[in-house]
């Protein structure tokens, strides 16, 4: 299969599962507008809006976030794409994305690294720390996760631009140098990140 083939094949792959939930039931809003739980300030589920809407009205909602590191210790980091409606053309964690209507944040974790890094991890996402929602997570409640893998990675165009992997040192200057060139919400997730 050519590299256009396959890049067809996972941008249809990319829509047939934005037609599912994640337990195979038909999404109630059309395939372009996704929905979301939308929770209270103890991240308890009150109601269901569309994407568009409760990142418009800055309504609490879910997501995650993973780290993937490699056997040397350096972390993956994604370049945004700039088609992203929310942070454009920065970096990011190695995997994030909101939660589906009734997921959960270990089902998300372990779907986020397959849609946008195209690889089965080994062995599940561990959880290390929960941010509340707030204005640098986008009002996201976010468990942040760290897994283990060596790549390589097929990225998904339609969320990622390119990703690299990094040492920590390298990252802690780039942040300190150049904190524009980075989402928000990692640069607050890297502040709680353990580090060597």
């Amino acid at each position: 299969m050519n590299s256009r083939n396959a890049r067809v094949e996972r941008k249809l792959e990319v829509q047939r599962r934005s037609l599912l939930r994640h337990n195979g039931l038909p999404r109630l809003f059309s395939m372009v507008e996704e929905v979301f739980d939308v929770v209270d300030e103890t991240d308890q589920v009150i109601g269901q809006n569309s994407r568009r809407e409760v990142h418009r009205s800055g309504l609490r909602h879910r997501a995650v976030h993973v780290l993937v590191y490699n056997s040397k210790g350096e972390l993956f980091l994604q370049k945004r794409s700039m088609l992203k409606d929310c942070s454009p053309g920065l970096w990011d964690s190695s995997s994030s994305g909101h939660l589906d209507t009734g997921e959960s944040y270990d089902d998300c974790a372990r779907r986020e690294v397959k849609e946008e890094l195209g690889v089965s991890l080994q062995d599940d996402p561990v959880r290390q720390f929960k941010l509340a929602a707030c204005p640098a997570t986008g009002q996201e409640f976010c468990w942040i996760y760290r897994a283990a893998s060596e790549g390589p990675f097929t990225l998904q165009p339609e969320e990622i631009d390119c990703g690299d992997w990094f040492t920590v040192p390298q990252i802690d200057k780039w942040i300190s140098e150049s904190p524009h060139e980075f989402c928000e919400a990692f640069k607050l997730i890297w502040e709680f990140v353990a580090k060597p």
